[in-house]
């Protein structure tokens, strides 16, 4: 069952996800960054997939809290340690290191998940990697295998040219190319990541998506008074009145 705090900000189209990375077990960084994001008035929280790390969140925050890993195995320990919702994504961390997913990767991941968990919200992340109309494809597959939510993703593969706002614009040219695609071709909520700033946040939900994901923008401040400003700031930078878009027919199927 879809937790109704973060179905109403989906259906609204103010969802966002605050997220702490899902290598970083740094269980004092997590805790600052998931207070912040309850502080700061953001709908959820991803973090790694550990349930340890679970359990202390958990006592800490009352948001939903999501959790990231490509191992399925690992989320039927992360929901019984009080996972609200499961992401395979956050795949920026194996970029670094010349990990790659394919396509068929994803969804063969999304299935097994899938039959390890059949009833629990599930959000996929569709590979930036991808040219764009792979993507679209891909989420389409992705939504037929059990997907609840899309996630578009592509701070990694932009180079801004420009400093200050026209650089921040072009820092989120991927993620947004891809969200507008997809959100256009699937029936579930779209949620767009990676490279996205309060100047371009906007754009996000005008682009189709149904809320944001932010991590490095965040986890990257050292001091939690910073993260709670700047969590406010994307909040606040979300447009407060939207038509409402044709994927709220699409949570009478979210069990």
């Amino acid at each position: 069952m879809m937790n109704p705090h973060l179905q109403s900000a989906l259906v609204q189209r103010r969802a966002v996800k605050i997220i702490s990375g899902l290598n970083n077990f740094n269980r004092d960084h997590v805790l600052a960054i998931v207070n912040a994001a309850e502080q700061g008035g953001a709908t959820f929280v991803d973090i790694a997939a550990d349930p340890d790390l679970i359990g202390r969140v958990r006592q800490q925050i009352h948001l939903p809290i999501c959790v990231s890993a490509v191992e399925p195995e690992k989320f039927v320990e992360a929901v019984s340690a009080g996972a609200d919702l499961i992401e395979i994504g956050n795949f920026d961390s194996f970029y670094a290191q010349g990990r790659q997913f394919s396509a068929p990767e994803v969804l063969e991941l999304t299935q097994r998940t899938r039959s390890l968990l059949p009833t629990i919200p599930l959000s996929v992340t569709v590979p930036h990697i991808l040219e764009l109309d792979q993507q679209v494809q891909l989420a389409i597959q992705l939504v037929a295998a059990g997907a609840t939510l899309i996630q578009t993703e592509g701070g990694t593969r932009s180079h801004p040219r420009h400093p200050g706002t026209l650089g921040l614009m072009e820092k989120a040219v991927p993620t947004l190319a891809a969200t507008y695609e997809i959100s256009r071709s699937v029936d579930v909520p779209v949620l767009c990541a990676s490279g996205l700033s309060n100047v371009t946040a906007p754009l996000a939900i005008a682009a189709g998506a149904s809320g944001i994901g932010v991590g490095s923008a965040i986890n990257r401040l050292n001091d939690e008074l910073a993260m709670i400003a700047a969590i406010r700031s994307l909040v606040e930078s979300l447009p407060k009145e939207i038509g409402l878009p044709t994927i709220v027919g699409s949570f009478a199927n979210v069990e």
